[in-house]
């Protein structure tokens, strides 16, 4: 292990790099059902359970293979799977395929799949030619000292406003900080949210006692207080459930399957690329697609990456993490995996950072995520039962801890102040970490331009600003 992953070096050990696996994957887990949900739902008329079976297998295989890449090629813990905002993307430009072809939820979703395939070998190859990095580059450093931050604000946002969510026998969604928070009085949500509000309760109450313990713990020097907080509020949740509400918080495992159904990958995912329905979408359709989804993901990735090394304290004075080239083909290499088994992009998982508080900083953190994320083809109803309020209590912790990255920031420089605080108001009400940098490089620029500095700006920075200008008022 040592030689492998230098433990010594980064000042790590054994122990703590799987614990901060342990913790990275539970505070992730959820894309293993969410995102077939996402992928198959659709398409739950004509491609049916198979379908679904299909995407969660691709779901951990792609994933796993992304983060043994991470694990022996960078040495990084990042974690790495389907990412949000991509799949639900994903699924619509399936759902255009098929409205503009005439063909069946499954054919255009294997149509979709080379998309995905085309974005990976761009990205692998503009990686092994060192233009991945040299984006990173572009980005400006005051920009760049800002993105952990925003990072946190989202991580904040998703624990606090979209992680956790109560449906009623209605099929209505309420959500803690809109509906709970955001009622009028307690009387109010009750009568709003009717049947969900016991479990509302439930799920508020478990989330922050979650996160006071891992506080608590975490400021006492307690090891592994992130995972022990995550536990904690499993646990309570799981009590509450069965004690106060009467339900059985682990019926699902009597009737989950366990056995992978790798058949219903093979019929109708795995290397099964529709070219002839592809070539019906048009040729401007398919080029503006896969743009589309390189500029996202690739913004996306160098988001991640950038500010949840900048918060382990891995990179130097210039912003710059040693090995990004690296990190950066596993992150291509996970996206040829997805599409080659059938899922939508892979890209690095902001819930790495989680696993970087953790005291993550090999990529034994990611191998241990990995093979986890390998082991949930046949343990996968586990996964399932652990409590979106325990993984809000861990996502709202380390977001909190992310935002002292705003004290690196110049903010007496009102040209770099401006880009960094539309970046961290972006960020989290747009959910995508490539689209606030985008909006952060073109006011950057703008600025730039307008207060007759435009030799401050270097020539690549300037590209990227036009891309993302393109990517916003002229791409449909």
């Amino acid at each position: 292990m040592e030689k492998i992953f230098k433990l010594k070096e980064n000042g790590t050990s054994v122990k703590t790099e799987i614990v901060a696996g342990l913790t990275t994957f539970m505070t992730m887990a959820y894309i293993i059902a969410l995102n077939p949900n996402i992928l198959a739902g659709y398409g739950m008329t004509d491609g049916g359970q198979p379908l679904w079976n299909a995407v969660f297998l691709a779901t951990c295989i792609a994933s796993g293979i992304a983060m043994i890449c991470m694990a022996f090629i960078a040495n990084k813990p990042f974690c790495l799977a389907p990412g949000m905002g991509l799949n639900s993307f994903f699924a619509v430009v399936v759902g255009n395929i098929a409205a503009i072809t005439g063909a069946t939820y499954v054919a255009s979703f294997q149509a979709a799949l080379i998309i995905v395939l085309a974005e990976g070998v761009v990205f692998v190859v503009l990686t092994l030619c060192n233009v991945r990095e040299k984006l990173v580059d572009a980005i400006p450093l005051g920009v760049r000292l800002g993105i952990s931050p925003a990072i946190g604000l989202m991580l904040l946002n998703i624990g606090f406003g979209s992680n956790v969510y109560i449906a009623n026998t209605n099929g209505e969604q309420f959500y803690v900080m809109r509906d709970f928070f955001g009622a009028l009085t307690a009387g109010h949500a009750a009568e709003m949210m009717g049947d969900a509000y016991p479990v509302m309760v439930l799920s508020v109450a478990t989330m922050f006692i979650g996160l006071f313990v891992i506080v608590v713990l975490a400021k006492r020097g307690v090891w592994g207080a992130v995972l022990i907080g995550m536990f904690v509020s499993s646990l309570i949740y799981w009590i509450g459930d069965a004690v106060i509400l009467g339900g059985d918080p682990f019926a699902s495992l009597a009737t989950a399957s366990w056995i992978p159904a790798f058949g219903d990958m093979f019929d109708l995912t795995f290397f099964k690329f529709n070219f002839a329905g592809f070539m019906q979408v048009g040729w401007f359709t398919i080029i503006t697609l896969i743009i589309t989804f390189c500029m996202i993901d690739m913004f996306d990735t160098i988001g991640t990456l950038v500010g949840t090394a900048s918060r382990a304290g891995m990179v130097d004075e210039e912003g710059k993490m040693p090995q990004m080239k690296e990190a950066l083909l596993s992150d291509a290499i996970g996206t040829v995996a997805g599409s080659v088994t059938g899922t939508s992009t892979v890209t690095t998982f902001v819930e790495s950072a989680s696993g970087v508080e953790a005291g993550g900083r090999t990529g034994l953190t990611s191998l241990t995520c990995g093979i986890m994320f390998i082991l949930c083809m046949f343990i996968g109803p586990l996964a399932a039962v652990i409590p979106a309020a325990a993984t809000s209590a861990a996502l709202i912790y380390v977001g909190v801890l992310m935002l002292s990255g705003l004290s690196k920031v110049k903010w007496s420089d009102i040209d770099v102040a401006v880009p960094v605080t539309l970046m961290l108001i972006a960020m989290p009400i747009s959910g995508s970490i490539g689209h606030a940098i985008g909006i952060a490089m073109i006011s950057y620029v703008a600025i730039k331009l307008l207060l007759g500095k435009p030799k401050e700006v270097s020539v690549l920075t300037y590209i990227v600003a036009a891309l993302f200008l393109i990517k916003f008022f002229l791409v449909a």
